[in-house]
């Protein structure tokens, strides 16, 4: 009689940092029930809609800051251990700049990344989503005007 391998599900990390990023991640909910995951957030005053869920934060920052070298590397270093710690087969990221180091060691861990233009990205890119464009597995853009930016990228509409 034959073993039937019961298929394993892929984990997940959702990433976003804080306000309209983390708002258009917090849409993917039904992903969230569907597949083992944890979510990876900028620590702010906002309520956390995430609730029930495994959420990790990490410091929020702006490349304007003096001390941002140094808060970066803060970020990194914290999101190595988590991904080393929790292991995501996937990250799925609606951006900006807190979570590129999650994305990036996910390449590095030859991992999948999903990367999710922001809504508010009419007509130009964010600095995170032209970095990102060229490590994505996939790269959605929510209106139709920006393939003209990233060519290979899927179109998607909104996610609200």
């Amino acid at each position: 009689m034959k073993r039937t391998q019961k298929k394993k599900h892929p984990k997940i990390c959702f990433a976003a940092s804080s306000g309209g990023h983390y708002e258009e991640l917090m849409t993917l909910k039904p992903l969230m029930e569907k597949y083992p995951c944890f979510i990876l957030t900028e620590k702010t005053s906002y309520i956390d809609k995430a609730s029930g869920r495994n959420t990790f934060f990490v410091l929020q920052i702006n490349r304007r800051e003096v001390l941002f070298p140094v808060k970066f590397t803060g970020v990194a270093l914290k999101s190595l251990y988590l991904f080393i710690k929790e292991r995501p087969d996937v990250v799925i990221s609606t951006g900006v700049l807190a979570t590129i180091p999650i994305c990036l060691i996910a390449k590095l861990f030859r991992k999948k990344l999903i990367y999710i233009e922001s809504i508010a990205k009419v007509t130009d890119a964010t600095l995170s989503g032209k970095l990102l464009y060229r490590y994505a597995d996939q790269f959605y853009v929510q209106w139709e005007s920006m393939i003209s930016i990233f060519p290979k990228a899927i179109f998607m509409g909104g996610v609200f």
